[in-house]
């Protein structure tokens, strides 16, 4: 598969191969910057500045690549209290935007991702929930222990239940994992779907210009519900509500 599509016009290729220069140049400098500030900084600060790398690489996708951000239900991300935020995954634009639109937060993610250079160094220093999902078993009981810690230190947590990302237009079969935190921890979970592969491919250099919409639900709660009512109940939330054609 080619890194840059042979359909796409010459500037949308030129513009792209320099968002990724300039991306990944700014992620160096930052997180070296970060891992050098970081023993001075509490948790609430450290994530802020660690997230001014998001905040810029939002600017270059929009003035750089034409690609504008749409939100829908802002007025449904409880200010009170942390969720756990379940989402569709397409690109590695909702793994940045979603630490901005619910902070501070803790990603459940793959462990390897830790251990990239430089974007790795960074993101470990925002309390993420690292597992290996070759471990079944283990990996949700860290799910579940840490995810319960996360929470309880009024901090969300970010899940994909799909576990991989997907092409734009389709959304993968859900694991309960998110939805048995949830309940766990007596947290609702919160509902959030988008169509960010229109425009940042996964797998892909190309940044198409175009406008990425996401959308907030409303906050699902496991009071009168088990883990897979309310799993199933969140999937068919982000089915009905993805903005664009979902295939199949």
């Amino acid at each position: 598969m080619s890194l840059i599509s042979e359909a796409a016009p010459l500037g949308t290729k030129i513009k792209s191969v320099l968002f990724f220069l300039l991306y990944n140049l700014m992620g160096i400098v930052h997180s070296l910057v970060c891992l050098l500030m970081a023993p001075f900084q509490d948790f609430p600060a450290r994530y802020r500045f660690v997230n001014h790398w998001t905040r810029a690489t939002m600017w270059l996708l929009q003035r750089l690549n034409g690609v504008s951000i749409e939100v829908r239900g802002l007025e449904n991300i409880p200010a009170d209290r942390p969720v756990v935020l379940m989402s569709n995954h397409q690109s590695q634009w909702e793994t940045f935007y979603l630490q901005l639109l619910v902070s501070p937060q803790a990603t459940i993610l793959k462990r390897e991702l830790l251990w990239l250079p430089f974007f790795g160094w960074g993101l470990a220093l925002l309390k993420p929930i690292a597992i290996d999902r070759s471990k079944g078993t283990r990996a949700l009981k860290t799910i579940l222990k840490v995810g319960k810690l996360r929470l309880d230190e009024g901090i969300s947590v970010v899940i994909y239940p799909e576990g991989t990302r997907q092409a734009p237009g389709t959304i993968g079969k859900f694991n309960t994992g998110g939805s048995m935190l949830a309940c766990h921890a007596g947290a609702a979970v919160l509902p959030v779907v988008h169509n960010s592969g229109d425009c940042w491919p996964a797998r892909s250099l190309l940044r198409k210009p175009g406008t990425i919409t996401l959308v907030i639900g409303e906050p699902i709660s496991c009071d009168d519900k088990d883990a897979k009512a309310l799993n199933t109940e969140v999937e068919a939330w982000i089915r009905n509500h993805y903005p664009g054609r979902l295939k199949g």
